[in-house]
């Protein structure tokens, strides 16, 4: 199951019927789960720990060293969950010491052609990444959380579950859960009620995450307030404790 023109390097450890396809080269620190296929002219470097049933296409690039001067050589990994789908020139790179060193991309996630995962990013479960969406370093995107085609993010940025952005969004700040948005920089446009109802979401849910979404963005209240009042809101309704957390926790500041 490994054709004849790849380079697969004697270290690297493969499980029970991977797929390796012309011409494409497997590093000695790369492990790769059960049923996953890589394209032709796949690379795979660096600490790389890939799961099972992954689907790599052609001309990707995965596990290779960060794009950060600071990087010194260090054993820094890419963890890989199970079940994506990963397309063609993809580009992912291990993490640095300056953080956690490992970068991880969870289950069941779709990357479309030309998007990169940068140095010690975290990516959730269930997200689509759309063509040349890009994360610098640090990122951290939740559960189904949709990144539009050509959607940038800075650096140490955080994208909430279930949040929605279109074509070329450029995010500086922190985009919290459910909330959609566009343009550059990123203004929000309401909540991705759609995709929350197509994830089983009550109807009674999404009309509180709507009202939350109303206190943040339509009521003029100052940072403080709105996340007062949503805490008070998250009490009632626990579908919106995720909502409270994110807005809660930002360093960085929100999309408002």
């Amino acid at each position: 199951m490994i054709h004849p023109t790849a380079l697969v390097s004697p270290g690297a450890r493969l499980g029970e019927r991977v797929k390796v396809g012309p011409y494409s080269i497997i590093g000695e620190h790369v492990e790769i789960g059960d049923d996953t296929v890589i394209g032709p002219h796949v690379v795979i470097t660096g600490h790389t720990r890939i799961g099972r049933a992954n689907r790599f296409y052609q001309f990707c690039s995965i596990g290779e060293e960060p794009q950060d001067k600071k990087y010194a050589g260090e054993p820094t990994e890419l963890i890989i969950g199970d079940n994506n789908t990963i397309h063609e020139y993809v580009s992912m790179h291990v993490g640095t010491v300056q953080d956690t060193g490992v970068t991880r991309v969870g289950n069941d996630n779709w990357i479309m052609a030309y998007v990169h995962v940068a140095h010690d990013c975290v990516v959730g479960d269930h997200t689509i990444f759309a063509n040349n969406a890009t994360l610098a370093g640090h990122v951290t995107v939740g559960d189904w959380a949709i990144l539009g085609g050509f959607t940038g993010v800075h650096q140490f940025g955080r994208v909430g579950a279930h949040s929605f952005c279109g074509v070329g969004t450029v995010l500086t700040q922190d985009l919290p859960p459910f909330v959609t948005v566009s343009g550059n920089p990123a203004s929000p446009h309401g909540i991705n009620s759609e995709g929350l109802k197509r994830r089983g979401y009550s109807a009674e849910a999404i009309a509180q995450i709507k009202r939350a979404y109303k206190v943040l963005y339509r009521q003029g209240l100052s940072m403080d307030e709105a996340r007062a009042a949503i805490a008070e809101m998250a009490v009632i309704t626990p579908e919106l404790q995720i909502f409270s957390d994110f807005i809660a926790a930002s360093g960085r500041g929100i999309v408002r």
